[in-house]
């Protein structure tokens, strides 16, 4: 497995030295867990925001198509709902800001090096990437070797 892009990803920022130091200290910090669910995605073409709370979705969207849902595979299961795949949740336990510059694209194309796709879901505190199930394990395999490089670089700074 190649070594992930950090360091070249960093250099195509703008060119502030602060930035780029607190991007590789969310990187370093990154502490990804598994959550031990399965959850799937769904749209409800004529559901509005607020409609289906019964169904405990853990995020949703009002897209112009209708309402898409995130929710437990068991959820969509008991309630008739289809869905194309499966995907198991990757919270960052970070907290980044919502203004943090290059977390979500160098952990994107990171894991696009090494044809994985991704979700990615920002929350408040946390980002959270929903992963197809089989590739779980890479994954998370790739997230502690990016984690391990930025904190190597972080800490040849010091």
């Amino acid at each position: 497995m190649p070594p992930p892009p950090l360091l070249g990803l960093i250099r195509i920022m703008p060119n502030d030295a602060k930035t780029e130091q607190e991007l590789a200290i969310l990187i370093a910090s990154l502490d990804p867990k598994l959550d031990p669910k399965t959850y799937v995605f769904c749209s409800r073409p004529k559901a509005q925001y607020g409609e289906l709370t019964e169904l405990n979705p853990i995020a949703c969207i009002l897209e112009s198509e209708g309402l898409s849902l995130i929710l437990e595979n068991r959820q969509a299961d008991r309630n008739g709902l289809s869905y194309d795949g499966r995907f198991r949740r990757i919270t960052l336990s970070v907290q980044s800001s919502l203004e943090a510059v290059g977390l979500t694209a160098v952990i994107s194309q990171t894991f696009a090096d090494n044809d994985i796709p991704v979700n990615v879901v920002a929350g408040t505190y946390h980002d959270h990437l929903f992963i197809p199930e089989r590739f779980t394990r890479q994954a998370m395999t790739v997230l502690a070797g990016l984690q391990s490089e930025a904190f190597a670089s972080v800490n040849k700074r010091d």
